[in-house]
């Protein structure tokens, strides 16, 4: 059998400047990403083929001359910050497994502490653009988990202070995560029937809010952890690995992340986890999201 040529899930560090040494570079990336070197003129109607104006951040149509400026509309838009600081930024976070924090950002860019938090951020949102919604079949696992808090409170109310977030992956397919207000029956219906497929088969852990699947035309087999971790076809254990390295991600990288920006780390954890197979298509992913 040969060998296939998809793309090397690893992205080193040396090819990755090999491809984008310098600003043009990264400007081409952005133009090919969002509008193709060649298509119609938006303008005229007749495809042409685009070639970039010297000193200038935008490309020429040679059918009209109409210019197109690919960074217009984007984050990269007005920013001071150079393309190939903003795409080795995007690069970071790809290559990672535990996340970035806005300190190892400001670090590494040798920018201010406020600038690689918002660069963080931003980058975060393309990654939710860029990770869109299909809705999962076949066998999906449920689970919820908190995450948060402050050690030193914690130690006398272990739920004070953190967010509750729900988890849904399909088996060898992709996962869905959510912050809810809590674990009851109302917060998780309209997020489980939205996301998971009717006659869908479900695995979850005991409490007792799923009991609502088996209402709603899903297969629902549980697992009870105080004694168990399968039962027959049935675990969640695809998720207790993916929220073991979140939690241990955030405490080691991020130490504490606040329920307002959760929803972020979260899209950047699930991002990372259904793309990591497609190695430089998933950074193309993310600045297709432009």
């Amino acid at each position: 059998m040969s060998k296939s040529k998809s793309v090397s899930p690893e992205f080193s560090v040396r090819e990755f400047f090999k491809r984008f040494p310098d600003d043009d570079a990264c400007l081409e990336h952005v133009m090919e990403q969002r509008y193709g070197l060649k298509g119609f003129c938006p303008t005229c109607g007749v495809e042409t083929t685009y070639h970039r104006i010297a000193a200038r951040k935008a490309y020429s149509g040679a059918a009209c001359g109409h210019h197109i400026y690919p960074c217009a509309g984007t984050i990269f838009q007005d920013s001071k910050t150079p393309l190939t600081v903003w795409y080795y930024a995007i690069y970071l976070f790809i290559a990672t497994r535990h996340g970035v924090s806005g300190k190892e950002l400001q670090r590494q860019l040798g920018v201010t502490y406020k600038t690689a938090w918002r660069m963080g951020h931003q980058i975060r949102d393309l990654m939710e653009k860029a990770n869109g919604f299909k809705a999962l079949r076949g066998h999906v696992e449920i689970d919820e988990t908190k995450v948060g808090g402050y050690h030193s409170v914690t130690e006398k109310l272990p739920n004070y202070g953190k967010t509750t977030v729900l988890g849904m992956k399909q088996r060898g397919g992709r996962i869905v995560t959510e912050v809810v207000n809590n674990h009851r029956r109302s917060s998780l219906k309209p997020i489980i029937l939205e996301t998971v497929e009717e006659g869908a088969t479900v695995s979850t852990d005991h409490l007792r809010s799923y009991l609502l699947l088996e209402n709603f035309g899903y297969t629902h087999g549980r697992v009870n952890h105080d004694k168990e971790w399968t039962n027959g076809i049935h675990h969640t254990n695809n998720l207790e690995s993916f929220w073991n390295l979140f939690k241990n991600s955030v405490r080691g990288t991020h130490i504490h992340i606040s329920p307002q920006h959760m929803q972020r780390y979260l899209n950047e954890f699930s991002f990372r986890s259904n793309h990591r197979e497609h190695g430089n298509l998933m950074f193309d992913l993310v600045v297709g999201a432009l």
